[in-house]
């Protein structure tokens, strides 16, 4: 991670700045998450892999490049706390107030994208639409938790990226649900929320996370106990009130409930 300094204070302030470097990415590389999906269609021919390489080494690739922030937590469909999976975020900052992340069921080359989360601060949630906010999930308790984490980065700057991160709002959708849908992104986009409360993430699923990273959420937990926490605005986590908007799926699968649904937390 390029940080010139590993304080709060300065890591918040040039949070625009933040470059994470390969060394830094390859901390990551002894918590392997393999995708639990393989696609459907043929193997890659060499003639193919030829071309990929031809273009890794002539092409610009900008947008992709200022992906170099990476977050790991876990997301269910709205409507549905049941279906849950593990998400790794690979992010930009665009600026101090809207972060923009690719979703992939795994950290290795075979990841697969599940789909897009913006993130934005509470002044810019602030001024949405009361129908929009129904759409965006908060994060406290995902920073607050432990649940969330930023592999490979030293402590400081986790936890000062965390004290960022605790009160803004994420809008997420899905395109491939690869819990469900093995080997093609089938179906329509479904919204994803984020937990809210303890005992709704899956035990299992956090603990098997946990031992991969070599972390713990307790652990976590207390090193952000001293991050100061707003409560969520009013208009995210609409699901809790019995709110739950949804794309109906066609083909009749059960990804998420109907668009409007009456139980809460």
């Amino acid at each position: 991670m390029r940080i010139t300094a590993y304080t709060k204070s300065s890591f918040v302030s040039k949070l625009t700045c933040l470059s994470i470097t390969l060394t830094a990415l390859a901390a990551c590389s002894d918590h392997r998450s393999p995708s639990p999906v393989d696609a459907l269609g043929k193997p890659t021919m060499p003639m193919t892999k030829a071309l990929e390489t031809g273009a890794d080494i002539l092409q610009s690739r900008a947008p992709v490049d200022q992906l170099n922030a990476y977050l790991d937590g876990f997301h269910f469909y709205n409507g549905n706390r049941q279906a849950q999976m593990e998400a790794h975020h690979y992010c930009s900052v665009l600026n101090e107030e809207v972060i923009q992340c690719a979703i992939f069921d795994g950290n290795t080359k075979d990841a697969k994208l599940m789909g897009v989360e913006y993130i934005i601060s509470a002044a810019l949630f602030a001024q949405l639409p009361e129908g929009e906010k129904a759409l965006w999930h908060s994060h406290k308790h995902e920073v607050k938790s432990g649940q969330l984490i930023a592999p490979g980065i030293p402590e400081p700057a986790e936890h000062a990226l965390m004290e960022k991160l605790v009160n803004t709002y994420g809008k997420t959708w899905h395109t491939w649900h690869t819990d469900q849908d093995k080997t093609l992104p089938l179906g329509v986009p479904q919204l994803m929320m984020g937990f809210t409360a303890d005992g709704q993430a899956d035990p299992q699923m956090v603990s098997e996370r946990n031992k991969r990273f070599g972390i713990s959420s307790e652990a976590n937990r207390a090193a952000r106990a001293d991050i100061a926490t707003p409560e969520p605005l009013s208009g995210a986590d609409a699901w809790r009130h019995g709110k739950v908007i949804q794309i109906e799926d066609p083909t009749g699968a059960s990804h998420a409930a109907p668009t409007q649904h009456s139980r809460g937390d």
